[in-house]
C-alpha cells in the first residue's frame, strides 16, 4: 500500500470514527481562545463542533472590503475560494492577543466563512449530556451553551459553545432569516388538536421555523433541547395510550435540530424511532450541520427527511411533502 493510500484509509477512519460518535450522544468540539475580557484579564475557552470545522490554517493576508459590516475584517482568497473573515473576538468583546493569527474555516448552512481566533487549544470529546443550556439573557444569545470539560467535577474547566448562528446572523445579516410568507406557498392544513414540534437550541433558528411554521399556518410547540423534546413526547405518548389514541393525532411531525446541549437530535432521531408508541412518527432534521458527506450521514440516521438552515422556501416544501407522505396533511 502506497502512503498516498495509507493516508487517505487513514483520514477515512478518522471520519468514520467521528461519524459514529452521533449514534452514541457523543461529539468533539474544538476549544479556542479569543483573547481577554474586558474587567478580568481572563481568556476564557470557547468551543465549535468538529463537524462545522473545514480546516485551522494561520491568517493570511485579508482584504478589506468598502462598506463591510462591523464584525468583518474582509475576505481571503482561500485555493481559489473567496471567504469572509469575521473578528469572533470583536463580536463577543474580547481583546485579542496575537492580532487575528489563526483562521478557522467552516462550514454553515452551505455557506463557507473564516473566524479569526487567538489561538487554538485542543479537541476534546465530550457526552452532549455534560453540555448545559446557557442563560442567554446574559450573553446578548451568543452563547447556546456551557461544555463541563471534566465531567461532573466540582472544579470542571468550562468552555462556552458560540450560537454560530446568531453570530452569523449579527456579522454577515441575512435577508434569509427574515421569512416571507407569501414565498412559502399556501398554508398547510393538518388533523385538528395536532401540531408540529420543533426542537432548537438557537434563539435565531427558533426565530426562524416559529415565523416559518406561522406562515404555513401550522400549530406548534417549541422546545431548546432534545431532552426538553423527548420528556414532553414520552409524556403526551403516555397519556395518549391511557386515551386509546395515537399519538401521530396530537403530533403531526418532530422538526429537531442536531447539535443540542443534554441530547442531541441524532439521540432524540434514534430514540423516537425505537419506541413502539412512537410509531410512525415522521421526523424532519434542521440543521446547519452541511457537506455532502454530512448530509448523507444524516439522512441515513433514520430522520424521514432533511434540510438545511436557513432555507425557509426549502423548509415549507419538505414539511409539506412529509407531511402528505405520512398522510397527516388534511386535503
Amino acid at each position: 500500500m502506497n502512503s498516498s493510500s495509507s493516508s487517505s484509509n487513514s483520514i477515512q477512519r478518522d471520519i468514520d470514527e467521528r461519524t459514529n460518535l452521533t449514534g452514541s450522544n457523543k461529539f468533539e468540539m474544538l476549544l479556542f481562545r479569543l483573547g481577554e475580557m474586558p474587567g478580568t484579564g481572563r481568556s476564557e475557552l470557547y468551543g465549535i463542533n468538529v463537524f462545522k470545522v473545514r480546516e485551522i490554517v494561520a491568517m493570511p493576508p485579508v482584504m478589506a472590503m468598502a462598506g463591510a459590516p462591523e464584525y468583518v475584517l474582509g475576505v481571503v482568497n482561500l485555493r481559489g475560494q473567496v471567504i469572509p473573515v469575521i473578528d469572533l473576538a470583536a463580536v463577543v468583546g474580547c481583546a485579542p492577543k496575537t492580532k487575528h493569527s489563526i483562521m478557522l474555516v467552516t462550514e454553515y448552512a452551505r455557506t463557507t466563512q473564516a473566524f479569526a481566533v487567538d489561538s487554538v487549544e485542543d479537541i476534546v470529546r465530550l457526552d452532549w449530556n455534560l453540555i448545559l443550556s446557557a442563560d442567554s439573557s446574559i450573553a446578548k444569545g451568543y452563547v447556546t451553551s456551557i461544555a463541563r470539560l471534566d465531567g461532573d467535577q466540582p472544579n470542571t474547566r468550562l468552555a462556552q459553545i458560540l450560537d454560530v448562528e446568531s453570530i452569523l446572523q449579527q456579522a454577515v445579516p441575512s435577508e434569509q432569516v427574515e421569512v416571507k410568507s407569501d414565498s412559502l406557498g399556501p398554508t398547510v392544513r393538518i388533523h385538528p388538536g395536532s401540531m408540529v414540534l420543533a426542537v432548537d437550541d438557537s434563539f435565531v433558528a427558533r426565530s426562524m421555523v416559529g415565523q416559518a411554521l406561522e406562515a404555513l399556518g401550522l400549530p406548534y410547540v417549541m422546545c431548546n433541547n432534545g431532552q426538553e423534546a423527548w420528556d414532553k413526547l414520552e409524556e403526551m405518548a403516555h397519556d395518549c395510550e391511557d386515551r386509546g389514541i395515537p399519538l401521530r393525532s396530537k403530533v403531526a411531525v418532530v422538526l429537531t435540530d442536531l447539535e443540542m446541549p443534554v441530547m442531541d437530535g441524532f439521540t432524540l432521531t434514534r430514540s423516537i424511532k425505537q419506541h413502539p408508541l412512537m410509531h410512525g412518527l415522521p421526523v424532519l432534521i434542521h440543521s446547519s450541520l452541511t457537506g455532502e458527506a454530512n448530509e448523507n450521514h444524516v439522512r441515513r440516521s433514520g430522520a424521514d427527511a432533511y434540510v438545511a438552515k436557513f432555507q425557509a422556501e426549502e423548509l415549507a416544501n419538505v414539511i409539506r411533502s412529509v407531511l402528505a407522505r405520512h398522510a397527516v396533511a388534511v386535503a
